[in-house]
């Protein structure tokens, strides 16, 4: 009696894929074009490039806060150009953390109150969000610090608490855009060390912008951005 034939298992679809992606800005520059990507889970990829290449354009587009002009960007399967915007946000707020170069910590509020805001933004408040995000203020070694405001702190400090904002939901995918570029090499080490644990420690897949070498090393595969695409470093 012939064994019956086995369905094969589907494969997994990458958790990011950028698929033909062309970007041009005002004035009718090309920043690049037929660019293609793919970013599996737990994976850590930096792109390198000099200033106005489109390094944060790039990172722009894989939020879903800006479209290109042509191709198609996936996030766990889901094509952004096929998702209206409310749908695009609740998409960006569940599975991505942003940290932005220049911290955007807001000024008003305590660290523990920004750190929580992306877990407020999905609907899970007060004292929940808050006890989560004491917890990863102590994980980037600010403990006590959750009644804090930014003013207090050093540029170090700050984008410490970034990064605990961008892990603190737990999301499948990081875009860090030149986290370290406004700190010394020093504390710019320090933060590495601290960012690249944290991501072990989660087992997030992150996609890192940046013109450091330095920065660069930390990831599993380092791309350049040029006009034609992603090249391999």
């Amino acid at each position: 009696m012939m064994e019956p034939m086995l369905a094969p298992k589907p494969t997994p679809l990458p958790l990011l894929e950028v698929s033909g992606v062309s970007k041009t800005v005002p004035g009718g520059r090309v920043l690049f074009s037929d660019l293609q990507l793919s970013v599996e889970s737990g994976e850590f990829v930096a792109i390198m490039g000099e200033s106005g290449a489109g390094k944060s354009t790039l990172l722009n587009l894989i939020a879903g806060l800006d479209t290109p002009d042509a191709g198609s960007i996936a996030i766990e399967g889901e094509a952004l150009e096929q998702l209206g915007d409310d749908d695009r946000t609740r998409l960006r707020r569940r599975t991505i953390g942003f940290v932005f170069q220049a911290f955007h910590v807001l000024p008003h509020l305590t660290l523990a109150q920004n750190v929580a805001l992306p877990l407020v933004l999905l609907q899970t408040g007060g004292k929940p969000a808050l006890e989560r995000a004491s917890e990863m203020l102590a994980a980037v070694g600010l403990a006590g610090r959750d009644r804090d405001y930014p003013q207090q702190l050093s540029g170090g400090e700050l984008q410490r608490v970034a990064i605990a904002r961008a892990l603190v939901h737990h999301p499948s995918l990081i875009l860090a855009d030149e986290p370290t570029g406004n700190l010394d090499p020093e504390t710019a080490a320090r933060i590495l060390d601290l960012f690249s644990s944290e991501i072990r420690r989660s087992g997030v897949s992150v996609v890192l912008a940046t013109h450091s070498h330095i920065a660069a090393s930390v990831a599993n595969r380092v791309h350049m951005l040029t006009r034609s695409g992603l090249i391999p470093a």
